[in-house]
């Protein structure tokens, strides 16, 4: 039996305008989704692997609503990542692990390749934020302030990356990916961030 847990914060950033339609089930405001999705490890175990401090991204792509599944990903670990630290994140965001990220990897048809990378994940988990994948993707995001100054912010969405969090919604200055056959480059479109928990098992 594998036990895991890992906590942290999130950032995403994709082609659809804010706020994306994908997290309500709906439609992709261009007809598909493509994007990016990075996390900062604040604390997390895969048995009795220390994840603490690494980053994780996945640029995915889906051909139309994200609720019908057939998506693309492809998986990026920080290259900080000893050999056990590799093996625990792929098997976890590869949804082999259990727990909702397991419950996310049903929705992809294809996952394109698995490569280790520099990953930079910086956020204040409120106002700005900036996610930075090799010289392969990044992306850089401002949240949009409502009448009283304060991030707007989203939550009980349906197609949460992390539920139970109120999500931030922001906007991407840019966002972009060329790598393992997902590619976008767009500016001005969605961002979200807010904390994330997760924990699963598998046997």
């Amino acid at each position: 039996m594998t036990t895991w847990n890992a906590r942290g914060q999130y950032m995403e950033a994709c082609t659809c305008d804010a706020i994306c339609p994908c997290i309500t089930l709906s439609d992709p405001t261009v007809g598909t989704c493509t994007g990016v999705v990075g996390w900062h490890i604040e604390e997390g175990r895969c048995d009795d692997v220390d994840l603490a401090g690494l980053n994780v991204a996945l640029a995915l792509h889906s051909p139309g609503n994200m609720s019908n599944g057939n998506m693309t990903g492809a998986l990026l670990i920080d290259d900080r990542a000893n050999e056990a630290q590799q093996e625990a994140i792929t098997a976890i965001w590869g949804g082999h692990a259990g727990g909702h990220l397991g419950e996310i990897a049903q929705l992809f048809g294809e996952i394109t390749g698995v490569r280790t990378v520099p990953i930079e994940f910086d956020s204040d988990g409120r106002r700005r934020g900036r996610l930075v994948i090799g010289d392969i993707g990044e992306a850089e995001w401002e949240a949009i302030a409502g009448p009283d100054g304060e991030a707007v912010t989203v939550s009980h969405h349906p197609l949460a990356i992390a539920p139970g969090h109120e999500a931030v919604v922001g906007r991407a200055s840019r966002a972009r990916f060329d790598d393992l056959g997902i590619r976008f480059d767009v500016q001005g479109r969605q961002a979200m961030t807010s904390p994330f928990d997760y924990a699963g098992s598998s046997a």
